[in-house]
Formats: C-alpha cells, structure tokens, sequence
C-alpha cells in the first residue's frame, strides 16, 4: 500500500476511520516558516463532518496536534507530524456488512488484494483519511503564501450552478458560488438523504498567482501531478484541466489561448487551465474533479458475501448524501500539495 504523495514537498497519512486517531508526517517542507495548530485548524473546520444535515452527522472536532518540526513557531527542515484523535466512532453501525460487500466501495477490491479487509467505515479506504491530507495541505499553502487556492461546487447531481459571486461562498452549506443552485440543491439532498439514496457531484478548484514555470516535464507535469493528486481522492472518478473534454469539441482557433505583449504577456482566454506543456502558463491553475455517488446507502441494492453467496445489502450509519461538498476543502489541499511540491522542484532545477 502507497500512503505517501509527492516528491520534495512529500506528506504520508496514517490511521483508520475507526481507529484512535489518524494523522499525518509532512517531509520537504523548508525551515523558518511560521506554522501553528492555529494555520492548520481553519482549514480542517471547513473540511469537519456534522456542519449541516447534507453531510454525515459524525461529530468529531478534528483538533490537530502539531507533535514533530516546528520549534518556537517556525519549521525546522524536519519532518512535521500531525495528529487529529477520533472521537465518535460507532463501529457497531457496520456489523452489518462485516460478510458483505457494499458494491462502488473499496470492501471486495480490498479482500482481494490482501485477504482482509478493516470493515469499521472502511478503514484506510474511508474518507476519514482525507482529514490528514487537509492538515497537509495547510503546511503547503505556508509554503507557496501569495498563491491563493479556492475551491466550490459547480454541480450536484447533474444540476449546474450557472453564475459565480465569490462572496456567496460561505453563505450556503453547499461552498456554492450560485445563490439560486444552493437552494435547488438543498430541496434536492432533502429528498435524496430521505429516500436512502445518493448523488455526485462536480469541483472546481482555482489557483491564482502561480507564476509561469511551475511543473517538470516530462514525467512531472503540473497537470499530471494535478490529476495524480486528484484521482486519489476518495469517490473521484474524472479530472478535467481547463475545458477539459469540452476542448476536444473545439477548433484549433477557438482552442487557442491568443497571447499579447507585456512582461509576462497576457492572455485572452485560458482554455489551457493554466498550463501547456506540463508548465505554468502565469494564468489561473484550473482543475475539476468528478465525485460518484456515496456507495454507502440505506437503499438496498445487489451483493455477494465474502464466501460468494448472493445477497443484499444496506449500509446503516452516518454518511454524506454527496461527498461532493466535504470534498472541496480535500481537493484545496490536493492542489496546495501538488504547487508546492512543483515550487520546490522549480527551485531545484533553475535556482
């Protein structure tokens, strides 16, 4: 099993949805930066379970202890290792499917590949673990400071939001950018949560103020590293950089990102997302993550048992009706890890 990501700027989650805590060791990250729990909290907030009734109502606090790499307030150049305790499992919620496979989740491919498999909320293959990335990716924001990185919902459920406030934001329980989408989409959990069911969703997240020349062709490209970063995410399913599949329905002429004079030289548009050729283009970094549907639902559906009988089965418990919303501050963190890391590469290769 791989639990480490990134290459310089290198981060390695441990723990289980169950277990007593998880956490994890950031390694490559420069000394002399100012860090505190108190950098890294805000960010697990957003990310926290229990916010409203669209997410699971597991309540866990999620208060990071700062254990290792940072001595009177600032990095060291050591690794840094973070703890984040659980405190309201109910692992009796799964006894259910202890003999079962939920299909869409990680159960069977688990058993098959090593034999066993922790079925308390999925152990490692539980969204849990992605608290530790947040945590992470709190170190990597310190790290590439000036870059803002912001992330929303642009779709649920195959309903798009069609306009962009920012200052909507953090006015809806869903980090929508479209007032009138928030509350279609609200009527839609309702309904969904209350049927037993589940829907997908569509991220985007937004980098402004990377610089051109982040990313490490061939083999490291910025936008390899992105979809990398982003496929590892728990329910993601497809990664778009710029338009994404939509350019494949484009000429060459409207695909073009029009250049004009300057120091650094603007652009008219930003099909590309930001990068050509596996580098920065100065532009805004842009990428979208594809979430299936949570596999975890009340509504019956199809299975086997371990020892191959046919059956049905139902997952009881708290779960999120769309991960899609607790997955924003997930791919945040993900984009964060993957600037710093090509930050730190750049600086290697060109000084």
């Amino acid at each position: 099993m791989f639990n480490s990501f990134g290459r310089i700027f290198r981060f390695t989650t441990w723990g289980e949805s169950h277990g007593p805590a998880l956490g994890v060791v950031v390694d490559g990250c420069p000394p002399g930066i100012a860090l505190s729990e108190a950098d890294v909290q805000p960010w697990l907030d957003k990310r926290k379970p229990g916010q409203s009734r669209h997410t699971t109502q597991r309540r866990e606090p999620d208060e990071v202890k700062i254990l290792s790499g940072v001595f009177e307030g600032k990095t060291t150049g050591t690794p840094i290792s973070m703890m984040i305790e659980n405190v309201d499992q109910r692992s009796k919620d799964y006894s259910d499917i202890a003999e079962k496979y939920r299909p869409g989740h990680a159960d069977y491919t688990y058993d098959a590949k090593y034999g066993f498999r922790d079925y308390r909320g999925g152990g490692r293959s539980s969204a849990r673990e992605t608290a530790a990335r947040v945590a992470a990716g709190a170190v990597a924001r310190k790290v590439i400071a000036g870059v803002g990185i912001l992330g929303h919902v642009v779709e649920i459920g195959g309903d798009r939001a069609e306009r962009f406030a920012a200052h909507e934001l953090p006015n809806n329980d869903f980090w929508c950018a479209d007032p009138d989408a928030a509350k279609r989409w609200e009527a839609l959990l309702d309904s969904v949560r209350k049927s037993g069911s589940s829907v997908g969703a569509v991220v985007e997240v937004v980098a402004s103020g990377v610089p051109a020349g982040w990313g490490s062709p061939l083999y490291a490209k910025l936008d390899s590293e992105l979809a990398a970063a982003m496929m590892s995410i728990n329910a993601v399913k497809g990664v778009e950089i710029g338009d994404g599949f939509a350019a494949a329905r484009l000429r060459g002429e409207e695909n073009a990102d029009r250049m004009r004079p300057g120091n650094p030289p603007t652009f008219d548009t930003n099909h590309a997302g930001g990068v050509m050729g596996g580098i920065s283009t100065g532009q805004d970094v842009v990428c979208r993550i594809a979430l299936k549907p949570t596999s975890s639902i009340l509504t019956p559906v199809e299975t086997i048992t371990r020892s191959g009988e046919a059956s049905t089965v139902m997952t009881k418990g708290r779960h999120d009706p769309c991960v899609g919303i607790r997955a924003v501050p997930v791919a945040e963190a993900m984009m964060a890890c993957v600037l710093a890391d090509a930050f730190l590469m750049h600086r290697a290769q060109v000084g």
